[in-house]
């Protein structure tokens, strides 16, 4: 046997020189990578150890044992179950106990009784063996599958119906749609204006009851003053807010009456932060740790007229996150709390937020990057939905420029500027009529 090795810079080089050298009929016996490239090592007349021939009836016997384990494996399946007693071997109740049997032997007899009521009995029940969990799992994902390709297809079949023989309705859905407003509260809005024939009519009413069915907070949350707590989810942009109303409050009534605490000792410089800020404010800041509680830091300030307070943004499933909310919710109504949402987030996401931190009883919201969002039909959905008043809107870095109070009016309106005159594809139509009737089969 001729052995040789090969190197080359990839490997189809180095297939093409074995080739090229040993022939096709040589085998390639290992392979590497090796510096600068491959190594191959090939065999040329390269002979496979010869297998055992096989014994003479063993493809009979194998055969037999087959039989036997299927038999086996059948009866398995039939559920067969023993009786209470041991069954009664019928090869052993041969003709020389029968003979016993009718002389009147006991033994014989009662042997006899029980092979004659097994002959008799019926067949046990089949139980059925449960499935196993891999396959209750395999069959509810292809059940699960199965329902939603149904009910896309059957949204698919909704969609075309409205916009092939109600063509105003499906365009005033496509609009509200592209707006980002949630399906079910689209479908509140186009209720309200069934009877109205005109399109045009019939968007500016929508926009009209948008913009009136939207909460906003009326009065202006710090010049009331107490003790705000901003929560909300990671990245929300909470730190940011907190900087623009301290700002905010400290240009209109001086910074002799406001202080700001911080409760984020989980991020790193994240207390500095709003220590750099307070130096500039010239207000004073704590931080909520192991030595200073929540209560302590609030009984300190309470010569203070407005008291700021920045939570951490934890995730969901983070205990820490629990035990914040916690001593947030203790205060009771001495705490006044703020949900700090981010217009640039999915709707999922601003749900996830509202249940994540409705624990704490959030008086109302902030919808921060407003100016990186492509639209805001998410937020005032949630906002809508919850019940939860805008009280603020940030629309940029600045501090504190970058803030204004929310308006519903022109809230409405910079979510059509968003939208701009685009429409809804018929796709995301079809999945939005899909999304409802999941949610009716759900409910």
């Amino acid at each position: 046997m001729r052995v040789k090795r090969f190197f080359a810079a990839d490997m189809r080089t180095a297939m093409k020189l074995v080739r090229d050298e040993m022939g096709a009929d040589a085998s390639i016996i290992a392979n590497r990578r090796v510096a600068g490239g491959v190594e191959l090592t090939a065999a040329l007349d390269y002979e496979a150890p010869q297998l055992t021939p096989p014994t003479p009836g063993l493809d009979l016997e194998l055969k037999k044992t087959q039989e036997r384990i299927i038999s086996a494996r059948a009866s398995l399946e039939e559920g067969e179950r023993p009786a209470d007693g041991p069954s009664v071997n019928r090869q052993l109740f041969g003709d020389s106990m029968r003979q016993a049997a009718e002389q009147g032997s006991p033994v014989a007899q009662g042997l006899l009784e029980r092979l004659n009521s097994e002959r008799a009995a019926p067949a046990a029940e089949v139980t059925s063996k449960p499935p196993a969990i891999d396959d209750l799992d395999a069959m509810r994902s292809e059940i699960a599958g199965l329902r939603g390709m149904l009910e896309s297809q059957l949204g698919g079949l909704a969609w075309g119906q409205v916009n092939q023989h109600q063509p105003r309705q499906a365009s005033l859905w496509r609009k509200l749609i592209h707006l980002g407003l949630p399906a079910e509260l689209c479908k509140q809005l186009l209720a309200k204006v069934a009877d109205v024939t005109d399109v045009r009519q019939a968007w500016r009413l929508l926009l009209a009851h948008l913009a009136q069915g939207l909460p906003v907070m009326r009065e202006e949350l710090i010049d009331r003053g107490g003790v705000i707590a901003l929560v909300g989810p990671t990245g929300a942009g909470k730190t940011t807010t907190l900087g623009k109303l301290a700002a905010r409050y400290v240009l209109k009534h001086g910074s002799q009456n406001v202080a700001l605490v911080t409760m984020d000792t989980y991020r790193i410089g994240a207390h500095e932060q709003l220590r750099t800020l307070g130096r500039i404010l010239n207000v004073p800041v704590r931080v909520v740790d192991e030595q200073n509680s929540l209560s302590e830091v609030l009984e300190e300030f309470g010569n203070k007229r407005l008291v700021l307070v920045d939570t951490a943004g934890l995730q969901a499933q983070d205990p820490q996150l629990r035990g914040q909310l916690s001593e947030l919710a203790a205060q009771g109504a001495r705490i006044s709390t703020l949900l700090v949402l981010a217009a640039t987030s999915q709707y999922r996401v601003l749900q996830a937020a509202w249940h994540n931190y409705r624990c704490c009883h959030p008086v109302g919201c902030i919808l921060t990057k407003v100016d990186e969002a492509a639209t805001l039909g998410e937020a005032l959905g949630l906002a809508m939905e919850q019940r939860l008043p805008v009280a603020y809107v940030a629309d940029g870095q600045r501090i504190p420029d970058d803030l204004s109070r929310g308006v519903g009016h022109q809230l409405v309106s910079r979510a059509v500027g968003l939208a701009g005159n685009e429409m809804a594809e018929d796709q995301t139509m079809a999945d939005v009529f899909a999304g409802i009737l999941h949610n009716q089969c759900a409910s």
